[in-house]
């Protein structure tokens, strides 16, 4: 099977503590994004998703990671694309300081999500 143009693949972590899992909100060109675990798109192919995701939370969250351990994966179509996304466990290093492009974030409890989160969350809170 040949993924579809402008297909993505997206990396990043799940950051849990005291029950409660990081999720943020970025500005996008067409407004604020639901709420979402901090992560993003590969963008090298020459590196691992593991160096996506500490990358990413890197650059969101201003935090490093330490990855305990792969999630189950996620394939979702949308706008005649494929986004696959590479979720990991991880452990937080460090303080938070948020990106430019984080309008907010916080910590959420895993057992009462906020409605308006991207159904990736709902997934992979649900499978743990």
């Amino acid at each position: 099977m040949q993924l579809p143009p402008n297909s993505i693949i997206a990396s990043g972590p799940v950051i849990i503590e005291d029950n409660k899992v990081l999720l943020n909100r970025e500005k996008k060109e067409n407004g604020i994004t639901p709420w979402m675990f901090p992560g993003g798109e590969v963008e090298e192919f020459d590196k691992s998703l593991e160096e996506a995701c500490h990358r990413e939370v890197g650059e969101e969250m201003g935090i490093k990671i330490e990855i305990i351990k792969p999630l189950k994966p996620i394939m979702i179509y949308q706008n005649e694309r494929v986004i696959i996304l590479a979720h990991y466990l991880a452990k937080r290093i460090g303080e938070i300081s948020p990106g430019k492009d984080i309008s907010e974030w916080a910590w959420h409890d895993i057992n009462n999500l906020p409605n308006n989160c991207a159904q990736n969350v709902y997934d992979i809170i649900s499978s743990l």
